[in-house]
């Protein structure tokens, strides 16, 4: 089950068989884990306590959740950022995102060290070009990074908040750009870690206390940790194809969860993997760091 040299529990914790499984943050205020299925647009809340998922719908295609400072959530909604109640689902617009024509949706959000809210934008039948990559201030100004994406994914940042790792999926490698916390300064970018010339790209991605970074390996079935200088360290594999994202959570943060997805999946695929979907955990030797929450 793993390349890490340990026994690390894989289990599969709730069967969702989520289309497209993405967006895991931990809840350290109420020991919960918040994910989203991208294309139905539904919102989970999973209780590790009671093994309970529940699921609000959000009305549109939603691409993550993050904690605010207030104790309530942020949902990146198709056309709106949005104010989630985390007791009764509802959302509250907060700020309301330009139409475009062809439409475009979120995919990826996370917060920096400083409150401030990083969210990708792109197509939803991922044409060529038309992403991009946004900051939204504590005082909801935005600012766009860059553009010219296709599929824009995994956001996180290092220990000391100096150095942004981020991948559009097409690139095939996971970059570390200079960071200025106190400004939100996007610097130089340089390749972390390129993927295997085998059809299988980087997707989300998150980073432990130590300062590796865990990437999600759509197609490969896997995540790898990968030093701060590039190096391979490990790898967990799953049953499944489709793996989205990770993050660590539970007491200590010491659990890994991992989403999945079944895009395009048919009865073939799914008798080869019938837990494609699923959200997964298992415990790889390391522990995460608690989620920044959203400063506006």
């Amino acid at each position: 089950m793993s390349a890490l040299g340990r026994d690390i529990g894989l289990e599969l914790v709730v069967n969702g068989r989520a289309e497209v499984g993405e967006g895991p943050v931990w809840d350290v205020a109420r020991g919960v884990l918040w994910w989203v299925d991208i294309v139905p647009g539904l919102i989970h809340r999973y209780d590790p306590r009671t093994a309970r998922d529940v699921v609000f719908a959000a009305g549109s295609a939603v691409g993550a959740v993050m904690p605010r400072h207030d104790g309530r959530l942020v949902a990146a909604l198709e056309d709106r950022l949005a104010v989630l109640d985390p007791a009764s689902g509802a959302l509250d617009t907060l700020l309301a995102i330009p139409a475009t024509d062809p439409p475009l949706r979120s995919n990826d959000a996370k917060c920096d060290p400083a409150g401030r809210l990083w969210l990708d934008r792109m197509a939803p039948d991922a044409a060529p070009g038309r992403g991009s990559l946004w900051s939204v201030s504590p005082t909801l100004e935005s600012r766009q990074w860059l553009d010219g994406l296709t599929i824009p994914n995994g956001l996180a940042w290092s220990p000391d908040g100096r150095t942004m790792y981020y991948t559009d999926s097409v690139w095939c490698e996971v970059r570390a750009y200079a960071f200025e916390p106190a400004t939100g300064e996007m610097g130089a970018a340089r390749t972390l870690v390129s993927s295997p010339d085998d059809g299988t790209v980087p997707d989300g991605l998150t980073v432990d206390a130590e300062g590796c970074v865990w990437v999600a390996r759509w197609g490969a079935g896997c995540v790898v940790r990968v030093s701060p200088g590039g190096e391979i360290l490990g790898r967990v594999d799953l049953p499944v194809s489709q793996v989205t994202c990770c993050t660590f959570g539970g007491d200590g943060l010491e659990d890994l969860y991992i989403t999945t997805a079944h895009e395009e999946f048919g009865p073939a695929d799914f008798a080869r993997e019938p837990t494609a979907g699923g959200l997964f955990r298992c415990r790889p030797g390391a522990r995460g760091l608690p989620p920044a929450a959203f400063a506006g």
